[in-house]
């Protein structure tokens, strides 16, 4: 038995590139899929160079169904996950692969609700335990988690105190 265990862990925070497309399986099951980029700057010599990765991401289940309801492209979002790569025969034969993110768990770090007549404020977290949130009303829950008033991540035990519904943090006001 390995001291170390083999390590399949993937973490991207970016911007939806184009409206999550969610289907069903034939059993039922929710999938969504979409695109995430991010981008990377970078100094070469004496000039800045911008780059950008674009990420294929899959969503199962009620996660897949939440992301879609709130979500558009443009959302800025971070997803937690595990790479995984498929391989098909094409029509004309040659063997295709695609590499993508399998999310374990997806945060809103913009948050959209589709039939709301404008896009709502964003929902901004902050570091460290809290996570990054934005998917629930006024708690910083993981989409798949219950939006309990009373939940807060990070505790498990006992439930924080719940914030005024009417508390909305407005993103001009962070110091960063």
């Amino acid at each position: 038995m390995s001291l170390f265990g083999d390590l399949n862990e993937v973490k991207i925070m970016g911007n939806i590139t184009g409206e999550p497309e969610l289907r069903f399986t034939a059993s039922g099951t929710p999938v969504a899929n979409f695109s995430v980029a991010t981008n990377r700057r970078f100094k070469q010599g004496e000039e800045w160079k911008d780059e950008t990765e674009f990420h294929n991401v899959v969503v199962w289940g009620s996660l897949a169904q939440q992301l879609t309801q709130r979500s558009k492209k443009g959302t800025r979002v971070m997803v937690i996950g595990r790479l995984q790569t498929r391989s098909w025969e094409g029509q004309d034969g040659r063997k295709n692969y695609k590499t993508e993110v399998v999310a374990d768990d997806a945060f809103l770090i913009d948050r959209y609700e589709k039939g709301k007549s404008e896009d709502l404020p964003a929902a901004v977290a902050t570091s460290g335990a809290n996570g990054a949130g934005g998917a629930n009303s006024s708690s910083s829950a993981p989409m798949g988690q219950q939006s309990d008033p009373g939940y807060s991540a990070g505790q498990s035990a006992s439930p924080a105190k719940a914030a005024p519904q009417d508390d909305v943090i407005d993103p001009d006001d962070l110091p960063f």
